[in-house]
């Protein structure tokens, strides 16, 4: 091979198995070589390709990266090149490297660490590593760490978070946090996050080269099943990035639709989320490898003037869009008719918006010692919740729970759920609730601000709360506060929804703002603050 490459002044490489027999020979260029294309077929994930690969260097450069990405990406057992002379074309030092089994006991340190391990170079004669007990030692490591994971992360998706920027750094690393706190209310084991800051997005891939064969190498030496961007993808970015790694690739408003459809419990929640998926999948109904969409439909439905698959999909998912949008659209007017009979009796109405997970469905069950479904995960609540309370000085309103907000929420979801934000439209107050605890809580007021204001509901009163203040030293919570209520010009007060001797302000200012007569009913809920602190009784 040496004295080839030698006279031929190219690379020339051999891939050999497991028996010592040679399968391909690759003839390259001076500077590198390229290997057959696998299409990186599946191999078995506690298995190695079974090949191994050696080739010549003419430049005396040692394993290069092209020569690492290889050796992960097609998972071979080893990848060795030979220096060649440039004099007299003899074989010189052989430098190889085989990839190593994942840590599975601490994912974190060894996303950082490298996926290959390196054998001490050494002139041909002089090599005596045992390779067949080397490979078999790591496939059998590989077989127990893969039983390890299987055993501890049952049935839950293992997914790789990737975020790309144009912008500062900072912001890319606040937005992945947030992106982080979404896949693991999905109840997906987050594995490892990228963060690469381009001059500009690649059209096609998103990431670039590099980045993405760095991508690909992380998924298949940690085992991942999902790739999730951190930012919403063309539907040729996701058919691109999809044939590249043969993973499932998901972006950030199809993560939140999936939340939304593991929360929906109601008839109106479901219909509602089922509608926004199908206007999120229509544009990107596409033809495919190895899809049925690139046939034409055949059989009883299926006949016609030569419709195709894709295109009788399409037509489908668009009737029933139809058909959903009518229901959404029934659904609102009997909410409408719901609303005119609260107006009727003359009672203000205040809707809890905010953040999600910002603990609104919390602060109504303290107000009103309600039992409405809350949990330390995002969108938790999905369908709106009424109770009438009855606040010091014989005042009496209705208190709305409504679904949390999100930054960059999807317009499909906007729309599908008009129905449920109508709720809010007929409101006299509007407390926004605050956490008060997050490092990010200035960015969510703004994200807030910007989807109410998108509603046309930011010329409604509003009161914000501080939440979870438990959480936050009195120092820092009062520069909080007189921040917002400079930057917002709106009253602050600060509350911990789990303590109800801290609700007192609240109710208080939310007395002052709005005007109720007293009241004709006696089955609202009973908010008291006594010497002995509060006691709420819902009758």
């Amino acid at each position: 091979m040496s004295e080839i490459s030698h006279e031929t002044g190219r690379q020339v490489g051999v891939l050999i198995n497991r028996k010592g027999q040679i399968e391909y020979v690759m003839v390259g260029t001076a500077k590198g070589i390229e290997l057959p294309d696998f299409g990186r077929a599946r191999v078995s994930e506690d298995r190695f390709r079974g090949l191994r690969c050696v080739h010549t260097h003419l430049l005396g450069e040692k394993l290069t990266q092209d020569d690492l990405t290889d050796l992960a990406l097609l998972r071979l057992d080893l990848m060795s090149i030979i220096l060649v002379d440039r004099k007299d074309g003899l074989p010189g030092l052989v430098y190889s490297a085989h990839l190593v089994p994942t840590n599975a006991e601490n994912l974190e340190a060894e996303s950082q660490s490298l996926p290959y391990a390196f054998l001490e170079p050494n002139i041909p004669s002089q090599l005596d590593t045992d390779f067949v007990s080397l490979i078999n030692s790591l496939e059998d490591e590989m077989a127990r760490i893969r039983l390890t994971a299987r055993t501890r992360q049952t049935g839950r998706d293992r997914a790789i978070l990737v975020g790309v920027t144009t912008g500062d750094v900072e912001s890319a690393e606040e937005s992945i946090a947030e992106l982080n706190e979404l896949a693991a209310s999905a109840d997906v084991v987050i594995l490892d996050t990228i963060i690469q800051r381009r001059p500009r997005i690649d059209p096609k891939t998103v990431l670039g080269k590099g980045k993405l064969d760095d991508l690909l190498i992380r998924s298949m030496r940690l085992g991942a099943d999902i790739l999730v961007f951190d930012t919403e993808l063309s539907p040729a970015q996701v058919r691109s990035l999809s044939d590249a790694t043969e993973l499932k690739v998901i972006d950030r408003p199809q993560l939140i639709l999936d939340i939304f459809a593991q929360r929906a419990q109601s008839r109106e929640g479901k219909l509602q989320v089922e509608l926004a998926q199908l206007k999120y999948l229509l544009p990107r109904l596409v033809i495919g490898q190895n899809s049925a969409f690139s046939r034409l439909a055949g059989g009883i439905g299926g006949r016609g003037p030569g419709e195709t698959k894709l295109e009788t999909d399409r037509r489908r998912v668009r009737d029933r869009i139809a058909q959903l949008e009518r229901q959404v659209d029934s659904l609102g007017h009997q909410r409408q008719e719901r609303r005119k009979k609260r107006v009727q009796r003359h009672l203000p109405i205040i809707s809890l918006v905010g953040y999600t997970n910002a603990g609104k469905s919390t602060l109504l069950n303290s107000l009103t010692q309600s039992d409405v479904y809350a949990e330390k995960k995002m969108f938790a609540t999905l369908d709106p919740t009424s109770r009438r309370l009855r606040l010091p000085y014989d005042q009496e309103v209705i208190i709305n729970d409504t679904v949390g907000f999100i930054r960059d929420l999807p317009e499909a979801l906007v729309s599908a759920f008009r129905a449920t934000l109508e709720e809010i439209s007929d409101s006299d107050l509007l407390v926004h609730v605050v956490d008060a605890s997050n490092p990010r809580v200035m960015q969510q007021i703004g994200s807030v601000g910007k989807i109410l204001g998108d509603l046309a509901y930011n010329e409604i009163p509003q009161l914000i709360v501080l939440n979870k203040s438990d959480l936050v030293p009195a120092g820092e919570l009062r520069r909080l506060a007189r921040q917002i209520e400079l930057d917002s010009g709106t009253h602050c007060v600060a509350i911990s929804a789990i303590r109800r001797e801290s609700l007192r302000p609240m109710v208080e200012s939310i007395g002052k703002i709005i005007s109720v007569p007293r009241p004709e009913f006696g089955d609202a809920a009973s908010l008291e603050f006594g010497s002995k602190g509060s006691s709420m009784v819902e009758v």
